[in-house]
């Protein structure tokens, strides 16, 4: 483990963890898509989605038993299902998303760590990475933050 990263302070508890495990895929993977499009029109070009193009990602939540699925079709990012094999796949605790999507942590910094985890296809994994690097996380982070201090 790196020293200079600090370890999680939160987990999702098991029993919840338990019940998101069970639950359909398809809903969050939608609700994923949705907001890749989103993103995709207001930050993307056709050349930095082409290494998208029709590949499947699959981000897992490790510690909420989530499992995202989105594929990338001319452009449009659909909602994958479990049998859709990833090209690539993002693996890290909610708290780590969390951190990323805040910019508390950097990729590269977790990756190391051993907290985010990378496999299959890298171009996808860096074009994703960079895709969702445009976006303006002031907004989000504050929400996340006001929801993790809750906790």
């Amino acid at each position: 483990m790196n020293p200079g990263v600090a370890t999680p302070t939160w987990r999702v508890p098991a029993p919840v963890a338990a019940v998101l495990a069970r639950l359909p895929t398809l809903p969050p993977s939608a609700l994923a898509a949705a907001a890749l499009n989103r993103v995709a029109a207001r930050y993307a070009d056709a050349e930095s989605l082409a290494p998208l193009e029709g590949k499947a990602v699959r981000v897992s939540v490790t510690d909420a038993g989530v499992t995202i699925t989105v594929r990338c079709v001319r452009g449009k990012f659909t909602p994958g299902t479990r049998g859709v094999t990833p090209t690539a796949t993002i693996a890290a605790s909610l708290a780590d998303f969390v951190a990323l999507a805040t910019r508390r942590e950097d990729p590269d910094t977790l990756f190391f760590a051993r907290r985010l985890m990378l496999e299959g296809d890298t171009e996808a994994s860096l074009a994703m990475r960079n895709l969702l690097d445009r976006v303006d996380v002031a907004p989000l982070a504050a929400w996340l933050t006001r929801v993790v201090a809750r906790r």
